[in-house]
């Protein structure tokens, strides 16, 4: 049997602190590639003489990248390193970053936007692995809270960067700054992280390359299966989506046979661990919703010109940079079982607000809601990942919290896909963009009534996986 790869302890203190900021840069950068590529999508048709659905691939590779290899990359990591691979993820979507900042076919920007995803799947994967080995249990709260605000500027901070940029230079700046952010990550995961303690080659580990591929083509039908079309399916996307099935059957048998599989499935078996990553999924889709729904109906219903859409929109991600430390330090406090139940119950409240009020307050009752749905998924997710993280077994770091990430980014998906699908047909118009500021209402009340409810069915989860937990503890 082969032994893991662990790093090294890390005494100091100011270590740890430089160790924290490179973690924080690798996670800022990743997120803010994922948001600041939409702004320049309309910019790119001109560009590159496309049409729009051509041009959207800019975007859906990088997330598909993410989404089909982050647990593989996790696990690749826990075998071979997590520094050495950690230090290839930064090189690679760095290196990516600047290809895709100076091709001149949309063709190629595609393939090196899948690459810099890639590098972003290692980069995300890897530093929330790095955290729970080396930071104590009672400040793991407090440090998950920074990495989702570190998460939250970059999602904030992309649209507008993108938009000055774009407008002020040129759009290949929105690819080409991720260079001197790159830079500084890459000195400081190798100055300051620890040295993995165990140099190991590829070939001799047994690595489930067929687990890898089955998990990747599976991961891929499904984020195809939920984003062709845009919210009108047909007969390719219930192929792909059975693709996606039988491709899911497929891997777990595989996984029964090999000897060291990408997965262990006795993970599965623990119901707590099953809630998590179902919780996670089902929050993820409420939050992408507000993101997907929330331009259509402040420029629609409420008439706001697209400044002041931006505006109001930046409203959620503020908040979630202001309160993601408050949120982890509460889970450090309270502890992970009871933030999560506190989370969930704030985003039920706010989805139910943003339902409620939409059609009474207008903007007024739109940022009221969004002030208390967003604290309430920075308190969730802080304390769900430290539910998760706290207890992993040595070496199983990386696919753990690649499964993690999966699951945020299948909810992503869903969220865009299937929430805006409800959105469409409770509007009931045949375009968005011809249909009425009544029927772009209606919509948005019943899609967040559906979404309130997902969050209820996520907090009665939540409450039954406290029971089971509080029972275990009383067993033993």
């Amino acid at each position: 049997m082969h032994d893991e790869v662990i790093p090294e302890k890390v005494e100091d203190i100011s270590s740890v602190r430089w160790v924290l900021i490179s973690l924080s840069l690798s996670i800022l950068l990743s997120s803010l590639s994922t948001s600041i590529a939409n702004v320049a999508l309309p910019t790119l048709v001109l560009e590159f003489n496309a049409s729009f659905q051509e041009v959207q691939w800019v975007v859906l590779a990088y997330l598909l990248a993410i989404t089909t290899m982050i647990v593989s990359v996790g696990k690749l990591g826990d075998t071979i390193g997590r520094k050495r691979l950690l230090l290839f993820g930064l090189f690679l979507f760095t290196l990516a970053s600047v290809l895709c900042g100076v091709v001149s076919s949309l063709s190629l920007l595609i393939v090196f936007r899948t690459a810099q995803g890639l590098g972003a799947a290692i980069m995300m994967a890897l530093s929330l692995a790095f955290v729970s080995e080396m930071v104590p249990k009672e400040k793991f709260g407090q440090t998950m809270g920074l990495l989702g605000t570190m998460s939250a500027i970059g999602t904030a901070l992309g649209p507008s960067l993108a938009g000055f940029l774009i407008a002020g230079m040129s759009w290949r700046l929105i690819f080409l700054i991720n260079l001197p952010i790159g830079m500084l990550a890459f000195f400081l995961v190798s100055r300051y992280l620890p040295a993995d303690r165990q140099r190991m080659k590829i070939g001799g580990l047994g690595f489930d390359y067929m687990g890898t591929l089955l998990l990747a083509l599976t991961l891929a039908a499904y984020a195809l299966a939920m984003t062709t079309g845009h919210g009108h399916y047909g007969l390719f996307n219930v192929v792909l989506l059975s693709i996606a099935i039988f491709g899911a059957i497929l891997f777990v048998w595989t996984q029964r046979k090999v000897a060291r599989p990408l997965i262990q499935l006795s993970v599965f078996q623990s119901p707590v661990w099953n809630a998590a990553l179902i919780m996670n999924i089902l929050v993820s889709t409420v939050m992408m919703a507000t993101l997907v729904i929330g331009p259509f109906y402040l420029s629609s219903a409420l008439g706001l010109s697209q400044a002041s859409v931006g505006m109001v929109m930046s409203v959620g991600p503020v908040v979630s940079i202001l309160s993601g430390v408050p949120a982890g330090r509460i889970v450090d406090h309270w502890g992970a079982g009871l933030s999560v139940i506190i989370g969930l119950i704030l985003m039920a409240a706010g989805s139910f607000m943003l339902s409620a009020f939409s059609g009474v307050f207008g903007i007024a009752g739109y940022i009221a809601a969004i002030a208390i749905l967003t604290p309430g998924y920075q308190l969730f997710q802080a304390a769900n990942s430290t539910s998760v993280m706290t207890d992993v077994l040595p070496g199983q770091q990386g696919v753990m919290s690649g499964l993690l990430n999966l699951s945020r980014n299948l909810g992503l998906i869903t969220g865009a896909s299937v929430m805006g699908a409800v959105f469409f047909l409770a509007s009931g118009a045949n375009e968005m963009k011809s249909a009425s500021a009544d029927a772009i209402l209606t919509g948005m009340q019943i899609t967040f009534a559906v979404a309130g409810t997902l969050v209820v069915f996520a907090l009665a989860i939540a409450i039954y996986r406290s029971k089971l937990f509080n029972a275990v503890i009383q067993e033993l």
